[in-house]
């Protein structure tokens, strides 16, 4: 079968499923059994020092990471943290190179997942924003991993739309949300946070404006990895607001740019 037929074939019979399952109100208890039992097989996997079950970034940005930084014990953020463990650049860094740090998720699906997930981690339910002052919210439209900012793509169809393609299987429904504005700056303030050695920001296009939140004068991470939809004008939009304090290192993904601090040799 080829690869595009055998991937809609797939898409068509999971949203059948989970449409099945939502009717019968069998849905969340199958998402919450189907995370808490890969939860357990990974912690048993890693209580055995194996970390085979603990790589999830794409890509293997987890390796091109640890090789370019290559330092035990450091501090990350990490924004667009999702449940704590899909998709994240830093689940394996915190278990196998114990690294701490603050995890950034907007979304109210999440926070619970996080928590289990990540213990050691600084939870912040916020989106990140170019500034913010005390109690400001902002929307945001739930996508799982495509969760936006409203208006970061446009009208609310436009929204819809970039979302849609995180929710095509049907394991969790669209919604909007006010969530609370902070900028980075400000979180790492709350927490008195040590010199950040790994920011890292997966946020559908709004990292720019997200980084206009970080103090360079006072915050300037040793390395940002940031996603870049369009590597062209994106790459220029990061790079507007960095400068010359970074220097581009490499690109560990598709979408993904690894810029390091231009005085960390």
């Amino acid at each position: 079968m080829p690869p595009k037929l055998k991937l809609r074939v797939h898409v068509a019979l999971m949203s059948t499923v989970t449409r099945v399952l939502r009717a019968l109100g069998l849905r969340e208890p199958v998402i919450t059994a189907r995370k808490r039992l890969s939860r357990a097989r990974r912690r048993r996997a890693e209580a055995r020092g194996s970390d085979r079950l603990s790589r999830p970034a794409l890509h293997d940005m987890e390796r091109k990471l640890d090789a370019a930084i290559d330092r035990e014990g450091g501090f990350f953020v990490e924004a667009g943290a999702n449940d704590g463990f899909t998709q994240s650049n830093t689940y394996w860094l915190e278990r196998f190179r114990g690294w701490r740090g603050i995890l950034v998720e907007p979304m109210p699906t999440y926070h619970a997942d996080c928590r289990a997930e990540r213990p050691e981690a600084i939870l912040v339910n916020a989106a990140l924003v170019p500034e913010a002052t005390p109690g400001e919210t902002v929307r945001m439209h739930f996508g799982d991993l495509m969760s936006s900012l409203d208006g970061a793509h446009g009208d609310g169809t436009a929204e819809r739309d970039w979302v849609q393609p995180g929710l095509v299987l049907g394991w969790r429904d669209p919604y909007v949300a006010d969530v609370p504005a902070r900028t980075l700056s400000g979180i790492l303030d709350e927490h008195a946070a040590a010199e950040v050695d790994l920011l890292s920001l997966d946020i559908e296009g709004f990292e720019p404006q997200a980084l206009r939140g970080l103090d360079l004068d006072r915050h300037a991470p040793r390395w940002i990895v940031v996603e870049s939809h369009d590597l062209e004008d994106g790459r220029r939009a990061i790079e507007d607001v960095i400068g010359d304090r970074y220097v581009l290192h490499s690109q560990v993904s598709p979408l993904d740019l690894l810029y390091r601090r231009s005085d960390v040799s």
